[in-house]
């Protein structure tokens, strides 16, 4: 007897749950950079929410736009304070290194 779609679609979300649950243990979020693009010239950093995505850092496969866009955000910005007065979080650092190991300046960053 054939398994009815709702059956089959509850059978596969089951089978799917355990690595679903799994894949959010896998370690830090990897994501764009937060450039305040609202705020051209913002006055305080945001945290950044997540590390930097393989778009960033995958050397000649990157995206150059990207890189360009973190370069110069981090050259123009890098030394104004958080908006929460909070020192640099984990991902703060990660972006931060990014920076200087693709030759940004590290005094373009507190």
């Amino acid at each position: 007897m054939p398994l009815r779609p709702t059956a089959l679609a509850r059978r596969i979300v089951l089978a799917a749950a355990p690595a679903l649950l799994l894949a959010g243990c896998a370690g830090p979020t990897r994501g764009d950079l937060d450039a305040q693009r609202a705020t051209p010239s913002p006055d305080c950093l945001v945290h950044q929410a997540h590390e930097p995505a393989e778009r960033y850092t995958a050397g000649r496969d990157a995206d150059t736009a990207a890189v360009l866009e973190m370069l110069r955000y981090y050259t123009a910005n890098g030394r104004s304070p958080y908006c929460d007065g909070k020192p640099p979080t984990a991902a703060d650092h990660a972006w931060q290194q990014l920076y200087t190991h693709l030759g940004g300046d590290p005094a373009h960053l507190s």
